[in-house]
């Protein structure tokens, strides 16, 4: 068997080094929030794959409808020979969403996917071009998802020049005296200075931002998006990419808003670690492209559409949501213990298990990724893996999966603490 070290220098020589690596180790074997390398050390997951795995490593329930799928069949292309679970997913989908409206869904592959299609459908329903998105908005790594994306490294350094028509605003974040009024005043501000709102075909926004800094949209904005969206005959698209699937102790995050999407964008657990994305929306609006316009090779796979049926049922039958919740709460409240003793803790935020604490130095006040990494490089050391994120690097999200065990989440919080401590 490879040891880490023969594998990092295997990994060096074979792979390039654009493809950044966190952990320096590699996995063998993993199981809900536990996984194991090829050293036999064992690692508590609190990065749950960026988001993908609320319902946890190799679910019982979703590797065995995957087997069922792969007796059956494994590709046929859908656009070639459909399959009736396709057709059943969608209209899961149609029916889980927000709103009570006439619903359609299509399936992608991955997030991006999702998102570059979702940009297309406002396209061809509004016959306009333009598009707007948020500053710290994570929407994808390929052209259009790089454009859409309100932070520049690691995603966009030396890779432009990016497709044209693509507007930015400012997020609200009230930790970095960003409030609600500016952000619609920028907006407006957009409208008169840089592109009419006639020729927006969509606002694309993200409730809770992922990459960005877990920060939540304030329902007041999103109350005001959906208002100047209805105002100008504008798209609005809620990326829920990270925030779906009861990561925020709801099947949406939408759900905690009082507004509707047109569209909504989703991927990462929608199918348990299988590659499976979707763009579900008004129907008026996903009926616009011409026959041909949606599609791909491997769009809605039927491996990953058996997978993401069952993530379905587990969501529900484990009542993941009350779940997220709970843990949720545990979390927040372990961190307002902590935060009296430990002065770099800024703010510990974020609906449900999406949960996030930002650093700030006391000294400067300015956003400290140093400490960040350093909480982060000494939980791992010591068995606990987890993610940063935010513009400035100086945030620690939290995405266990939501069916991890109580003592194996205890354990992961007290390895926390002591990294926190030092």
């Amino acid at each position: 068997m490879s040891d880490n070290q023969n594998l990092l220098a295997r990994k060096s020589a074979a792979t390039p080094r654009g493809v950044g690596v966190m952990a320096p180790f590699f996995v063998a074997r993993a199981s809900n929030a536990e996984l194991w390398d090829v050293e036999g050390r064992r690692f508590i997951d609190f990065a749950g794959g960026i988001a993908v795995l609320n319902t946890g490593h190799c679910h019982p329930k979703v590797c065995a409808a995957v087997r069922a799928q792969l007796d059956a069949f494994t590709h046929s292309c859908y656009q070639v020979v459909p399959y009736e679970s396709y057709i059943a997913l969608a209209e899961r989908l149609n029916a889980l969403t927000p709103g009570s409206h006439a619903k359609k869904t299509a399936f992608f592959s991955t997030g991006a996917e999702a998102v570059e299609n979702a940009v297309k459908i406002a396209r061809a329903a509004t016959g306009r071009s333009a598009v707007i998105a948020f500053s710290g908005g994570f929407h994808g790594r390929t052209m259009m998802g790089m454009a859409l994306t309100g932070k520049v490294a690691p995603y966009k350094t030396g890779f432009g020049p990016f497709p044209a028509e693509v507007y930015h605003a400012p997020f609200p974040n009230a930790l970095h005296g960003v409030g609600v009024e500016p952000a619609l005043k920028a907006l407006h501000e957009l409208f008169k200075a840089d592109v009419d709102p006639q020729r927006v075909a969509a606002i694309i926004v993200e409730p809770v931002q992922g990459e960005g800094g877990f920060y939540v949209a304030p329902p007041e904005f999103m109350r005001a998006l959906r208002g100047l969206c209805d105002e100008h005959g504008i798209v609005l698209i809620a990326d829920e990419i990270q925030t779906g699937f009861a990561r925020t102790g709801r099947w949406f995050a939408m759900d905690h808003y009082d507004v509707l999407p047109d569209l909504m964008t989703l991927a990462k657990s929608l199918a348990g670690g299988y590659p499976l994305s979707a763009v579900t929306g008004r129907a008026e609006l996903m009926d616009a492209p011409n026959p041909g316009g949606l599609g791909g090779t491997y769009a809605g796979n039927p491996l990953a559409i058996a997978a993401a049926h069952a993530v379905l049922d587990v969501i529900a039958e484990e009542g993941l949501n009350a779940r997220a919740n709970a843990l949720g709460e545990r979390l927040k409240a372990r961190l307002h213990e902590l935060e009296t003793t430990i002065p770099q803790m800024a703010d510990i935020r974020g609906p449900g298990a999406m949960v996030a604490v930002e650093f700030i130095d006391p000294a400067s006040g300015r956003p400290d990724a140093d400490f960040a990494k350093a909480v982060q490089a000494r939980a791992l050391a010591r068995g606990l893996i987890l993610l940063s994120c935010g513009t400035y690097g100086n945030v620690l999200r939290f995405l266990f999966p939501l069916t991890i065990g109580d003592e194996t989440f205890a354990e992961g919080l007290a390895i926390l603490e002591s990294a926190l401590r030092g």
